[in-house]
Formats: structure tokens, sequence, C-alpha cells
């Protein structure tokens, strides 16, 4: 029987004190898949964040940048879930043609409606009014001392976007627009949320890890709707991903932050609930075939 095998069954059978050490063995077997065969000692050949982003020219904070925007792909996990790089993928990033410049200027972001407006060459209030009208989508967020979000731009979509829609940075707002500005709405956390599962969704493959991917951005009691069965859910939170970079530590903040995580509205979270429902009729079809719960 295998581990994951093995793991199921426990699960399934699991009183409360049990089911928290079958969290740890699901992860355990998360890093165990993403791990190269035979990694034991050729662990050697990995570098960690701090040596990988000095060989590619970036600050760590870039080279995180262009792993959440798939630039950059990391290698199988350290043992404390930090970050490591195979020597073949820093070479493959190295030898893009611009390197590092191009790299920088792919992952170089703004942040807060000031910096962003000026990159376009607008005011702060049509900054303002595209971005909650979901015209441009964040990369990322801060949260300042005042528990006030600080949204980040992509500087190169910010220049891409002034180039193709050049109408949009003059004259009055389309009635879409104008209709959303009298509803108050503010599409923001909904477009970088959508952005976000969609970068995550994009680096594994496996049904359950998407699936859990999923589920992370749903209220949890859309989660105990969707999958009725606890063991799923446990397994499903255990391969959650972490908070993105940047997610604040601080308590108060990170109350603040957290709130972007999870959808909303009733259309978005019908969404996700769609969108998590079909990854589980997949990943459970994986599991009949295999005899396994989780991934493989």
């Amino acid at each position: 029987m295998t581990q994951t095998a093995q793991m199921t069954q426990t699960v399934q059978m699991a009183q409360p004190v049990q089911m928290a050490q079958t969290v740890q063995t699901a992860q355990t077997v998360r890093v165990a898949a993403m791990a190269p065969d035979g990694c034991g000692e050729a662990a050697a050949g990995l570098l960690g964040g701090g040596p990988a982003a000095r060989e590619l020219g970036l600050s760590r904070s870039e080279l995180a940048r262009a792993v959440q925007l798939g630039i950059v792909r990391a290698g199988p996990q350290g043992p404390a879930g930090a970050a490591r790089y195979t020597r073949t993928e820093i070479d493959r990033v190295r030898s893009a043609e611009g390197s590092p410049d191009a790299l920088r200027v792919r992952v170089a972001t703004v942040a807060g409606t000031g910096a962003a407006a000026a990159v376009l060459g607008v005011g702060p209030s049509r900054f303002t009014r595209l971005a909650r009208c979901g015209h441009l989508p964040p990369v990322g967020y801060r949260i300042n001392r005042y528990r006030v979000v600080v949204w980040l731009y992509l500087t190169a979509e910010l220049r891409d976007f002034a180039a193709r829609e050049p109408g949009m940075l003059r004259g009055s707002a389309p009635p879409p627009d104008r209709e959303l500005v009298a509803a108050g709405a503010d599409l923001r956390p909904r477009t970088w949320r959508e952005r976000h599962v969609g970068l995550l969704l994009r680096r594994t493959a496996d049904p359950w890890e998407r699936a859990a991917v999923l589920a992370s951005v749903l209220p949890e009691d859309d989660v105990r709707t969707i999958v009725p069965d606890e063991a799923e859910r446990i397994l499903l939170r255990a391969l959650a991903p972490p908070p993105p970079y940047g997610h604040p530590q601080v308590p108060a903040a990170a109350e603040v932050a957290a709130r972007l995580l999870r959808a909303v509205t009733p259309d978005e979270i019908g969404w996700y609930r769609t969108s998590l429902d079909f990854a589980l009729t997949g990943a459970r079809g994986q599991s009949k075939s295999t005899g396994e719960r989780g991934p493989t």
C-alpha cells in the first residue's frame, strides 16, 4: 500500500487528534510528489532563494514576483517548505535574451494610486476609477500601518494598457463604468483573486492540488456544502496554497489581508463553487482509478 493510500485509510478512521496527524502526512506526500527521483544528496545541486536571486540579478522580492508570474519555476521544496531552484532552471532564465534587465522590467511593480497613475500619465481619480472598474487587475497588495490595502500593479502592464487603450485615459467614462461607479463597486479584490487563482492553477497539474486552490478561495460554509466528506476537506486544507508573498505577519494587518483571499459576492462564490465541483469530479476519478486519495 502506498503512503497516500495509507493516508486515505487513516483519514477515514481517524478521530480529531489523528486527523491532525493526517494533515502532516498529506503535506509530506505533497513535497515528496514534487521532488525528483533520488533527490536526497542531489539536493546539494539546488539553490535557496537568496543565492538564486543573486545569480539572476534580482532582489528577493523580484524573484518572488517572477515565481508568482511563472517566469521562474521553483524546484522541490526544502525540509521547512522553503523554495529551492535547480541549476537547470537558473541557467535557463539567465540565458534568456536581455537578462537580467528584461526580467527586471517584467516583474517591476508600483504601489498605490499615485505611482500607478503617474505611469499611465493620468490623474489619481481617473486611475482609481479604471482600477475599481476592473480594467487594471492588481498583481499584489500590502497593508499599510493604517490597515489600508495598498495595491501593487505591474509597471509593464500599465504601460501596455496606456498604449492599447488610449481612449480610456481621457474623456468620459463609458456607460458600464458609470454604472459601476454609481453602485460603489470596487473590483480590485476580485480581479486580484482571479489573477492569483489562475497563476496557482497553472503551476500544478495534480487534480487534488487544483481543487485545493479553488477551495481556498471559498468561505468555509460553501466548502462544507460542496465537500461533505470530512476526509476530503482535511486533505484540501493540507494541500491549500500558502498566503501570497508579502502577506503580512502582524495580526491586525493579517486580518485585513485575509479578507482579500476569499470570494465575496454571490456570483463570484458561485463561479468558484462550480469550478471546485468540476475539479473534485476529476480528482475523485483519479482516486478511483489509482486507489489513492491525494497527489500522485
